[in-house]
């Protein structure tokens, strides 16, 4: 617990501000929370957010992370769970506020695919795929999504 006293003004700003916690069994590890938040997360006070802005923020930040540990063999995917669907390679992501979140992407044989999800039934399985034999170098989308996020117009 916190011993400290704080104002109001501190107290309001404390929970304001998003909160990460992450542990790994690699000491290693660099945890999400270790880096800086984009300023389209700090920018708007949580609680003037919809769930969907807040659910896509999020996501961008686990996303990013999980990019930053493929090689450049392989490209990031999102799998589903309960259905035959098999995966989406993520190629965009946004949000419909107040509460949807979709991804955007094709399949492992290049078909077009999209997911359209209430934030209240968002479950991301992260998945690395080797990339696509015709690009020279694997797409990231994190790094674009984040950099959305630096600008603060989300």
């Amino acid at each position: 617990m916190d011993d400290l006293i704080k104002t109001a003004a501190e107290a309001a700003e404390a929970d304001a501000m998003p909160h990460m916690h992450e542990v790994h069994s690699d000491p290693d590890a660099q945890n999400a929370q270790d880096q800086p938040m984009p300023k389209g997360v700090t920018a708007k006070p949580v609680a003037q957010k919809s769930p969907a802005q807040w659910a896509y923020e999020r996501t961008i930040l686990y996303l990013k992370k999980f990019e930053e540990g493929l090689d450049d063999g392989h490209e990031i995917a999102m799998g589903f769970a309960g259905t035959d669907a098999g995966v989406l390679r993520i190629e965009g992501m946004g949000y419909f506020d107040p509460d949807i979140v979709t991804f955007y992407g094709v399949d492992q044989t290049g078909n077009k695919m999209q997911l359209v999800q209430h934030v209240s039934q968002l479950s991301v399985l992260f998945r690395a795929l080797p990339k696509a034999v015709e690009t020279a170098a694997p797409k990231r989308i994190g790094f674009k999504l984040i950099q959305d996020l630096e600008q603060g117009d989300a």
